[in-house]
Formats: C-alpha cells, structure tokens, sequence
C-alpha cells in the first residue's frame, strides 16, 4: 500500500507543475509585455508604491522560475531524469521564488513611519 501513496504524490507533485509554470509565465507575461503594474512586488496583494522601479525585477524572477520549472518538466519528459534530480531542481526553484518574491514585497512596501507621542 505504500507504494501507491508513494506514486500518486509523485504524480500529484509532477502534474502540479504545469499549472505552476503556466501561472508564472503568464504573470511574467503581463508584466514584461502588457506593463500591468498591478502585478508587481504584492504585498497581501497590494502592489508596491512605485511599481516601475521593480518591475524589471520582478518580471526577471517569474520568468527564470517559469522557465526552471518548464526545464524540470522536460528533464522529466525528454530525458527521463531520476526522481531525485527534477524534485530538487522543481523543489528548489518553488522555494526560492517564493522567498525572492516576499523579499521583494518586502522591500517595494518600506515601513510606516510611527508618529511620535507627545
């Protein structure tokens, strides 16, 4: 029985890939090519105050983990990598595009100054 767990995740992680992929390229696409600023750096969804300063940026790095995952699923389907190898380069690139992302709205949404209390 354990086996089949062990297949259905792996099946289950390999096609969540797709629409992974497909959703960062396609915010990569409204970015770079349509310039919806509404899109760069969220912060619990708000974009950045000054969107053009990072959308370059953020464009770079929805386009590079579009692509990376897009390469897994190749490395996968052409050239029959090993388990190990396509969940490390998938595993490793969803983690860091999810760090650089809230880096990023991090930075685009600089603190409030506090007002001080007399």
């Amino acid at each position: 029985m354990a086996e089949y767990v062990d297949i259905a995740l792996t099946w289950l992680l390999f096609l969540s890939l797709f629409p992974i992929a497909g959703f960062w390229l396609y915010r990569a696409y409204r970015m770079g090519v349509k310039k919806d600023y509404s899109l760069v750096a969220l912060k619990r969804g708000v974009p950045a105050i000054n969107p053009r300063k990072f959308i370059l940026a953020d464009t770079i790095l929805h386009l590079l983990a579009g692509l990376m995952i897009v390469y897994a699923i190749y490395g996968v389907v052409i050239e029959g990598w090993h388990y190990n190898d396509w969940t490390a380069v998938a595993g490793s690139t969803i983690w860091c595009k999810v760090i650089f992302s809230f880096i990023m709205g991090r930075h685009a949404h600089p603190p409030k100054p506090k007002k001080a209390v007399a």
